[in-house]
């Protein structure tokens, strides 16, 4: 017998419909030669910190007494239920089921038939290497889509799990490495400000970009600047001329002066170019980019998308979803035809057409761009979004493989200035929708006005006085982009530019997060309130800027610099250059140094202590004063509605405990440096109390 563990129910039912008639049992399949069974997505979860001294199961208290805890071996245990904190009986009793199972004396191959990616394959390989398996024939069942014929043809062609070894390799290693940054300095920084910091080496940099544009948007001042501009009529039609000139708020007159010396000369149409181009489609969506396209035109969330766009999957009617690839494999082309015969039935003119720009091997790190399948759902199958998350997979399929093609006559006028500056005028108008009737296209037509060479065009150049823009939130498709490549220029309508080094940066390991993740995070962030999505723009909440800061003022780095080595190290994992234990390493070194902290001289420090901490007696009434969650406060509140109290922060400066007890001991402090004005400006200065608080003193 064959034994199939899938990753899911939904997963296992698209597999016995791949191989026959099987008979249901209480919590598998059997017949033909196969029994299938499933987990429920992860049935194991890496041990806590806890389960390493011996103390599991009791309630403690998080301390700095067992951090940093870097465990010589991981440990997996069954996952717990959410609400009781113990086993999760539905999950003990399926893996108790696949156990019997695997051992079963006529079972003698067991196929992986995890999701097809990292996560996936170590999903499965948990529950063979737990269920105790030895002397097993072991195959990989890897799924491109969910359809009976696709499933039929990949248990015919299936591999053996070795050849997987450096894909479980590098979801090992992303589960330890995340647990390690995630349990760590969670802890730390918790224990450090007394607020549930929630921190993991791939949400940090995310909420960090929200922050650092939201707060280049605050604190951003417009300038005036003034811009060169005629709008002067020619032949009855305004010819508007932009000069690349451009002049501070202050130098008006410069611009008066170019406006006078240019409208001097002759405006002349040196050239004149009018062409009839074909227009492409844009590229076959990967996950991010359709996600983009979604949040853009129905402003839809990335997780929803994603859990209808996983379902679509699990229906049968589109290929795997998480995937990171704009294009097709070689090896796909007959399974394309045979698409696209079925397409053509339900009225679209499509034809097979080849070529680098839609199949190409060099850009397919493990799964092709997300596309339709033969299988083509009724309309009224589906909901109302998720007939549109359909709609958008199968009319760019369409747009790609268009019989109709899309032609525009692009224009280009050149006007020369007296020899001083030459102005370019383009415009593109569609002379044939083609493919653009079936599949979005958003570039506007603009007319040019009626000119040939030779003709004079009249000028009338003024300084106009214009503003400068703050940046803008993040949307959807702007964050998406950037996490992505993190270190690539952020562009606008990119869609055709040559994508070389967009998957050269992906294959590295430079993106931050991948596919298969970046959702999940994101939505992370959102429930624990450190991010807000409002239609399809991203902007920092409160706790995320109080997460941000705090992070800032332990030291604790975590900017998509050191995240993106870490996703290159994963990357060799995968690629085998290089070892689990190695990037497991890696890790540890980077979080070693958050607990290093090293003694600083009182002017100097700028550590914040730990929450709870006590750093003398009250002046007002003697109680303790402790570090609170926003700095020093008295113990009295309570008791007596004693309100004295210290910030933790003051003009930008960490106050440290050794200053704040210097300051309840002597009543002054030592000269403290680095404050900054409201102006930007650093100064030093001592702090000394002045009743109720602390007041600065510069003598």
């Amino acid at each position: 017998m064959i034994l199939v563990i899938a990753e899911k129910p939904s997963l296992a039912r698209n597999i016995v419909a791949g191989i026959g008639k099987l008979e249901r049992k209480n919590g598998y399949f059997e017949g033909c030669g196969y029994i299938v069974t499933w987990a429920f997505g992860h049935l194991f979860s890496l041990c806590d910190i806890e389960d390493y001294s011996g103390i599991s199961g009791e309630k403690v208290k998080w301390t700095l007494d067992n951090l940093p805890c870097f465990p010589e071996k991981f440990k997996f245990k069954l996952r717990l239920d959410e609400n009781t904190k113990k086993t999760d009986d539905g999950v003990r009793r399926q893996f108790e089921l696949i156990k019997t199972l695997s051992n079963r004396a006529d079972v003698d191959t067991i196929v992986n038939a995890g999701d097809s990616d990292r996560e996936g394959e170590i999903i499965v390989r948990l529950c063979i290497e737990n269920a105790g398996v030895s002397g097993k024939k072991l195959l990989r069942l890897w799924l491109p889509d969910q359809t009976p014929e696709t499933v039929a043809e990949a248990l015919r062609t299936m591999k053996d799990e070795d050849e997987y070894q450096n894909l479980a390799n590098e979801g090992f290693a992303r589960t330890f490495i995340d647990w390690l940054y995630g349990v760590n300095l969670t802890r730390y920084a918790t224990l450090r400000t007394g607020v549930l910091l929630r921190v993991g080496r791939v949400i940090i940099p995310i909420v960090k970009a929200i922050y650092d544009r939201d707060m280049s948007i605050k604190n951003f001042t417009p300038d005036i600047y003034y811009a060169i501009v005629s709008k002067a009529e020619t032949g009855g039609e305004i010819v508007e001329l932009t000069s690349k000139q451009k002049f501070d708020k202050k130098d008006k007159n410069k611009a008066e002066a170019l406006c006078e010396k240019y409208n001097l000369c002759t405006a002349t149409v040196k050239d004149k170019k009018k062409k009839r181009e074909k227009i492409n489609a844009g590229k076959l969506f990967s996950l991010s980019k359709l996600q983009n396209f979604l949040g853009k035109k129905y402003k839809m969330p990335m997780d929803e998308s994603l859990d209808i766009v996983q379902k679509l999957y699990e229906s049968g009617y589109v290929t795997y979803p998480r995937t990171n690839s704009e294009y097709l494999a070689e090896a796909e082309k007959d399974k394309v035809k045979s698409i696209l015969q079925n397409i053509k039935k339900i009225g679209y003119p499509v034809t097979f057409k080849d070529g680098k720009q839609i199949f190409d091997d060099s850009k397919i790190e493990s799964h092709s761009a997300l596309t339709p399948t033969y299988k083509i759902p009724q309309k009224t199958a589906l909901s109302e979004n998720e007939f549109k998350v359909y709609s958008a997979i199968l009319r760019r399929f369409v747009a790609v493989f268009c019989a109709e093609e899309c032609i525009a006559e692009k224009s280009e006028i050149v006007i020369d200035l007296g020899g001083l500056e030459e102005f370019t005028l383009k415009g593109t108008v569609i002379i044939e929708k083609g493919w653009t009737k079936y599949d979005d296209f958003t570039q506007k037509d603009k007319i040019l006005p009626m000119l040939d060479v030779g003709d004079v065009v009249n000028v009338n150049f003024e300084p106009v006085e214009k503003e400068t823009s703050a940046p803008r939130h993040y949307t959807i498709e702007t964050l998406n982009n950037y996490l992505k490549n993190p270190f690539r220029e952020e562009k606008a309508n990119a869609e055709n530019e040559d994508d070389a080094e967009e998957y050269r940066a992906m294959f590295e390991g430079l993106e931050l997060g991948t596919e298969a993740t970046r959702t999940g995070i994101i939505n992370n962030a959102r429930k624990s309130k450190y991010i807000e999505l409002k239609k399809d723009v991203y902007s920092i909440l409160p706790d995320g800027e109080y997460l941000i800061e705090s992070l800032g003022r332990m030291n604790i780095s975590m900017d998509k610099y050191k995240t993106s080595e870490m996703g290159k190290a994963l990357k060799k994992v995968f690629h085998g250059e290089m070892t689990v234990q190695d990037s497991v390493n890696l890790a540890k070194e980077e979080i070693s140094e958050v607990f290093s902290r090293k003694e600083m001289p009182p002017e100097k420090d700028t550590d914040m202590g730990f929450y709870g901490d006590i750093v003398g007696k009250c002046p007002l009434c003697g109680n303790n004063v402790i570090r609170s969650r926003y700095g020093y406060a008295c113990t009295g509140y309570k008791e007596n509605g004693c309100k004295f109290k210290i910030g933790g922060v003051i003009c930008g400066r960490v106050i440290s405990p050794s200053n704040a007890k210097l300051l309840l001991e002597t009543g002054k402090t030592s000269k403290i440096e680095g404050f900054t004005s409201k102006n930007g400006k650093l100064f030093d200065a001592a702090l000394k109390l002045d009743g109720d608080r602390a007041v600065f003193d510069f003598g």
